[in-house]
Parts: structure tokens; C-alpha cells; sequence
């Protein structure tokens, strides 16, 4: 199958909060999108967040009379020991902005904040529940399923373990990906967003964990077991850079 851009679907590796914030955009955008996640249920690390979400100048704090600023959030970032001040200036300079999108679209109860430690500011948003991460995760992965189940624009597929991304040959672009359920391999086109997390929960020898930080192999991680770097390895494999 020859695949044209603009295509009619995006694809989304991944069902945390990067991946659930990912396909709600697309909606958000008149996209339609198709979520994989190999695990059995979506969620991934991003449902053990206890603290909260940092954001600089929200609207919550803009109510509360916290002076904070996007400099100040970069600045605390950049002494707390961050090595790339581009990923940082991204990092910053969202941030406020994409806790609001939380409070407006989903309805979130963020209006707790707090000053946590390397913060100059109290910027670390939550509401009253006991397990923010839970709650932000689960209310994107609540719309995201809402919107598949009446309408075509949105699919999540669970079990399933992306594990080839798909080019075109005549100039290398990512024009899909192959993912493995229940045995069999399946083909699915279109933009794709890797948003399958990191890969500290892989022991083996040949793991990333293994090339990057073998100093760290012996030690017992929180990561889910998902954590394989499956998404860095596909992005690799066809000549992409990592961080």
C-alpha cells in the first residue's frame, strides 16, 4: 500500500499520559486516531505520579497570587541538573498552558499547589484525590475511549506490541508501523507518535539499560515491565536520533 500525505489517521505508540495527551489532541485537531499499547490495559507509569504536574504561570496560579514565570520554571530546571536547554525551553514553556488544557478540556480538578523540592515557586498542581497521576491518566483514556465507542474516529488497541516502523523507500519517512497481536502482525498507516516510554524495566543483555547505564543493572526499578524502550529502538532501527 502506497501511502499519500496528508494521511487519514495518526497513530499513537503508547497509552500514558504523553500518548493519551497525543491522541486527544488529535481529536482535538479533526484527526482520527489509533492508540496501541502492548499492556493489557492503558495507563502506564503515568498512573503512579503521586506529587502532581509542575506548570508555570497557570491560571490557577494566577488566582492564587503565586508569581511564577516560564524563565523562573526554566531556570530551576536547568540548576536542578537538565543537560539539554532546548528539551528545557519545550519543557518550560508548555507547561503552563498544558496544565490548563487539563483543567479546561477535561474538567480536572488541579487547584492544589504546592512548592516541592528544587521549585522556587509553588507550581506542582493537583486536586483532592489521593493519586494525581491516576486521575489526570485516566480522565484523557475516559475521552479518548468515549469517542471510540461512538463514533469512528478513534480506536485503542490493547495487547499489542508495536515493533517495526514502516518506511517509504524512495525517502525513508515513517509512513506506518507493524504491531504483533495475538500472534499475528498487523499494518496500520499514517503519521505515528512514540509515546511508549523509557526502558528501565529491561535486564537483558542486550537492552538499552544494558548499553547506556550498566552501572545501574543491578538495581530494582519502579518502571512497569512495559518499560523496553520498544519505541527508541523502532525509531533507531530506521536511522532516528535519541536524546
Amino acid at each position: 500500500m502506497a501511502m499519500v500525505f496528508p494521511a487519514n489517521q495518526a497513530i499513537v505508540v503508547g497509552g500514558g499520559l504523553a500518548g493519551m495527551s497525543a491522541a486527544n489532541t488529535v481529536l482535538e485537531c479533526g484527526g482520527k486516531v489509533v492508540l496501541v499499547d502492548k499492556s493489557s490495559f492503558c495507563g502506564g507509569n503515568s498512573t503512579k505520579a503521586t506529587s502532581g504536574i509542575n506548570g508555570a504561570a497557570t491560571k490557577t496560579q494566577k488566582i492564587k497570587g503565586i508569581d511564577d514565570s516560564i524563565e523562573l520554571f526554566t531556570s530551576d530546571t536547568l540548576k536542578g541538573g537538565a543537560k539539554r536547554p532546548e528539551v528545557v525551553k519545550v519543557l518550560c514553556g508548555n507547561s503552563g498552558e498544558d496544565v490548563d488544557w487539563l483543567v479546561d478540556k477535561f474538567d480536572l480538578d488541579l487547584s492544589l499547589v504546592a512548592r516541592l523540592g528544587g521549585h522556587s515557586a509553588p507550581r506542582t498542581h493537583r486536586g483532592k484525590e489521593r493519586f494525581p497521576g491516576m486521575t489526570i491518566t485516566y480522565a484523557l483514556i475516559q475521552m479518548l475511549e468515549k469517542v471510540a465507542e461512538k463514533t469512528d474516529r478513534a480506536r485503542i488497541i490493547t495487547k499489542a506490541r508495536a515493533h517495526k516502523l514502516l518506511t517509504n523507500d524512495s525517502k525513508g519517512a515513517c509512513v506506518g508501523l507493524i504491531y504483533e497481536k495475538g500472534g499475528k502482525d498487523i499494518k496500520e498507516y499514517g503519521p505515528v507518535i512514540l509515546a511508549s516510554g523509557g526502558f528501565g524495566a529491561d535486564f537483558t543483555q542486550n537492552s538499552l539499560l544494558a548499553q547506556y547505564r550498566p552501572d545501574l543493572m543491578h538495581l530494582p526499578t519502579t518502571n512497569g515491565e512495559h518499560c523496553t524502550g520498544d519505541g527508541i529502538k523502532m525509531g533507531e532501527a530506521i536511522g532516528g536520533k535519541s536524546i
